[in-house]
């Protein structure tokens, strides 16, 4: 009696996680540009006006930002600036990114859990971000560690 054994190998991504970087400034533009026009934003953002937003953020002095690597592509990207207060420096998360293809699986999660670990260890002593009242992201900041502030308002003007 003979058995087949037949072996199949799986395609394991290989992925990391790094500093971002200007010379990946075009492909965050495309992802922010993809990843925006989807729920629960559905904005209608440029690359060219993605690119220049993100590109004004990475420039700043302040700022600190990581991407998602698959097989050496650009996934994803966190980004944000600290600024000074009276009680420590803060940080603000000002674009978490996922292009559509890689959605839904996580990397999000780990991009925000890796540069909070970052920034606390270089001595953060706070975090925020401005995210939609409604849908699913408010439960998955709180997830994280966010919560609703009660001491402070956003307030806008037109």
């Amino acid at each position: 009696m003979y058995f087949c054994i037949q072996i199949i190998l799986l395609h394991m991504n290989e992925t990391s996680i790094q500093r971002c970087t200007q010379e990946h400034l075009s492909l965050y533009g495309e992802i922010y540009a993809a990843a925006f026009a989807g729920e629960p934003w559905n904005d209608h953002w440029t690359v060219e006006d993605a690119t220049t937003h993100v590109g004004e953020i990475l420039e700043s002095r302040q700022s600190y930002g990581l991407e998602y690597l698959v097989d050496g592509q650009v996934a994803a990207f966190i980004l944000g600036s600290s600024m000074l207060f009276h009680y420590g420096r803060t940080f603000e998360i000002n674009d978490l990114a996922v292009s559509p293809k890689y959605q839904g699986q996580g990397i999000a999660s780990l991009l925000l859990d890796r540069l909070i670990d970052d920034l606390k260890k270089q001595g953060i002593k706070g975090f925020h971000l401005i995210t939609a009242a409604q849908g699913t992201l408010p439960a998955f900041y709180e997830r994280h560690g966010f919560n609703k502030e009660h001491r402070v308002i956003l307030m806008g003007m037109e």
